[in-house]
């Protein structure tokens, strides 16, 4: 079985960006909190807030662009940066098997490696559990009428992906060779990725298990909580010349509010002696797991208020303009997902009035933007035309222009939400933003 995750070459240096931070409990005590709430939304569990790590800071709310493979597919990172980006997260399990972590690792850090100068995410491979254990590449939406079991796989999937009590043993998508995933290996393959924010290592089931095995997955992933946490802190302790990388627990609990809720309140109580021997617990929180798309808010309520106010909360694979409005307003700081860019390689667009597809007929002799009030590069200097015959005649650059102008959007989008937050002005943001996105839709 390879393990290449062991290996333990350092790279010397530092980080880039600001000087290293670490928070209380861990090592140096921090000159500020690394997360401050700014503003609230009354009536609601939203907040605007500020996230620092040692290679900036994120404004909350923040759309995460992921970068799966240390890299936004089909788009530099300087025009991620122009975009308005302020953090990527990237795939641990991905990095692992290509390029490897500790060449990561050697090459200064996911930040330096990509010419990235913000903060940065890693996952820790969960989500795999989930993708490759039964071939779901979606959480929501996901159609599970009348069905509740175990042994479930998607149609035409093969396993890739097998849990026991102690982790996870992936078959490789790329070769075919195995790989042993636990808790201590996910956090030093995340340690040698060296990025700000990071997460514990835990099982992402799918809304069709049954409760019984939501139950003992549950029960798994808060051991693993454990573990990751005690992991953590002698990754920090042998590698103190890094900057620190704030780690995440993951609340899971699929469906079930009684779930949901036991798994917040024992991660935010959990706590190891950290490197100075004072208890230490996760930094922030990240929400996870197949969601439903109609109980989403009420999911990440369930979890908000079992999670101190003082911690941030990421949530994991968002990014449909109502569901942002919808977790916010239930107090979700930050989110991860492929959609803008995944959907912008197959000719999809957001625009102020709803999604459309740039290869129908009639974009073919459009010759204004793809949105005629969007600010992004490709808006700026190319037409709906220019891009129908891109896509038609099968041509890269169609990707990286229509990429450019998602990210944009779906980033503006959040920032938009956030200044409204602070200006008071929120609810009615929401209701003209919704109402024209959605109005094709009725």
């Amino acid at each position: 079985m390879t393990l290449r995750a062991s290996t333990s070459t350092l790279r010397e240096g530092g980080a880039l960006g600001s000087a290293v931070m670490r928070p209380a409990g861990i090592g140096h005590p921090a000159s500020e909190p690394a997360f401050e709430v700014v503003s609230e939304l009354p009536g609601t569990r939203g907040r605007a807030g500020v996230l620092r790590t040692p290679h900036g800071e994120v404004h909350t709310p923040a759309f995460v662009a992921v970068g799966t493979k240390a890299t936004v597919k089909a788009v530099l990172p300087e025009s991620m940066r122009d975009a308005g980006a302020q953090a990527v997260l990237a795939n641990a399990y991905h990095l692992y098997l290509q390029p490897g972590a500790d060449i990561v690792d050697e090459a200064g850090g996911l930040g330096a490696f990509m010419n990235w100068n913000g903060p940065t995410f890693t996952d820790s491979g969960g989500f795999q559990v989930l993708s490759l254990g039964v071939g779901f590449k979606k959480v929501l939406a996901m159609d599970t009428a009348g069905l509740a079991r175990d042994d479930v796989i998607a149609e035409g999937k093969q396993r890739l992906a097998v849990v026991d009590d102690d982790g996870v043993t992936f078959k490789s998508h790329l070769d075919g060779t195995r790989h042993r995933f636990t808790p201590e290996i996910s956090m030093r393959i995340q340690h040698q990725l060296g990025a700000d924010v990071i997460f514990a290592f835990d099982e992402c089931t799918t809304l069709m298990n049954t409760r019984d095995y939501q139950v003992q997955s549950l029960e798994r992933t808060q051991r693993w909580a454990q573990r990751c946490l005690v992991e953590h802190v002698a990754q920090t302790r042998s590698r103190a010349h890094r900057p620190y990388q704030a780690l995440f627990g993951v609340v899971q609990g699929a469906q079930y509010e009684d779930l949901r809720r036991q798994a917040a309140r024992e991660l935010a109580a959990l706590h190891v002696p950290g490197v100075d021997g004072e208890p230490h617990g996760f930094d922030g929180f990240g929400i996870g797991g197949a969601l439903e798309k109609e109980n989403l808010g009420r999911i990440v309520g369930w979890v908000s208020d079992e999670l101190p106010d003082e911690k941030p909360r990421h949530l994991l694979g968002i990014a449909e303009p109502d569901d942002f409005f919808t977790s916010v307003e239930n107090g979700a700081d930050t989110f991860d997902c492929v959609s803008p860019s995944r959907v912008a390689r197959n000719a999809a667009v957001y625009s102020r009035d709803g999604r459309y597809n740039v290869t129908v007929t009639a974009s073919r002799r459009d010759f204004g933007p793809l949105d005629a009030e969007c600010d992004c590069y490709t808006c700026a200097n190319y037409s709906r035309a220019y891009l129908h015959h891109l896509f038609k005649a099968k041509e890269m650059l169609s990707s990286t222009l229509a990429t450019i102008h998602n990210e944009r959007f779906i980033i503006r989008l959040v920032d938009d939400i956030r200044a409204h937050i602070e200006q008071g002005s929120y609810a009615e943001f929401k209701a003209d933003f919704l109402g024209r996105y959605y109005a094709s839709a009725g």
